[in-house]
């Protein structure tokens, strides 16, 4: 996509979730940068904006812990008082309580589903809300879900449900800020990735190859595959598209039954 295509330049745009050089949030903050955006930083401690000072360098960057209102309440602030109006940001945060395993659903702890909830989904409302003054009247919205929320996949426990209302929770901010502003919102739905995070997940792996192996393409998506949907909806040129849920995931959720993946699990002594 060209520079001038997207007209990003000279835009200001807050990313939130950075944790090390693989995350999807600073794929797309480069991508901003690259085509001539400006980008802030936010991330959940003070640690976490220690272990990443190499990598942010002279970036403007904040700490917000989104499970504690009062800060959320403060970046707006600061924000607001720094270097506002704002072109849009971008929602790539999740976490999930993992440190006793995987369990079956129907046994998931309800202060793992509710923190889960609230880190993960619930702080796209409160940030929406909290940095509406900040942000510009036509601002985009753009929020990183999954593209297996209907997949009942054991080893992602309970947080496709949570994905789920991340992505539903987006949409009704779509026509919530509609009543007054042209700011959207949107989500980009990906399918499995080689991220920091997803390496910590029991048997992340085995799930990965195997999606790899539904794609058409047979070659799993990318971080910057990911990174330019963002990057695009964060655009101007995506300025029709609002309250939207786009899959990036190379067609794996409609090739369920391709010759290869039928052979390998119907007679998995051959493979």
């Amino acid at each position: 996509m060209s520079s001038e295509f997207l007209q990003l330049e000279g835009k200001r745009f807050l990313v939130m979730g950075v944790a090390n050089r693989k995350s999807v949030a600073w794929a797309i903050a480069k991508q901003l940068e690259s085509n001539g955006a400006e980008v802030i930083h936010s991330v959940r401690s003070q640690a976490r904006l220690e272990s990443v000072a190499k990598l942010l360098g002279e970036r403007r960057a904040y700490v917000c812990d989104v499970e504690r209102v009062e800060e959320i309440e403060a970046l707006a602030a600061a924000i607001q008082n720094d270097c506002a109006p704002l072109d849009g940001f971008v929602h790539s945060i999740a976490f999930a309580n993992y440190s006793e395993g995987f369990k079956p659903f129907h046994e998931t702890r309800r202060e793992d589903f509710l923190q889960a909830t609230a880190i993960s989904a619930f702080s796209l409302v409160e940030l929406a809300r909290a940095l509406k003054p900040a942000l510009k009247p036509d601002a985009s919205v753009v929020s990183i879900g999954i593209s297996s929320t209907h997949v009942t996949a054991e080893n992602y426990g309970y947080m496709a449900p949570v994905k789920a209302a991340l992505e539903t929770a987006s949409r009704n901010l779509a026509k919530s800020f509609s009543a007054d502003t042209r700011i959207r919102f949107n989500t980009v739905n990906a399918g499995p990735l080689k991220t920091s995070a997803s390496a910590g997940i029991p048997g992340y792996l085995e799930s990965y190859l195997y999606a790899e192996k539904l794609t058409f393409r047979k070659a799993a998506i990318t971080t910057g595959e990911v990174a330019s949907t963002a990057t695009f909806l964060l655009s101007p040129a995506s300025s029709g598209i609002n309250g939207q849920g786009l899959v990036v995931n190379a067609g794996m959720d409609f090739n369920y039954f391709d010759s290869e993946v039928v052979r390998l699990a119907m007679r998995p002594e051959s493979a």
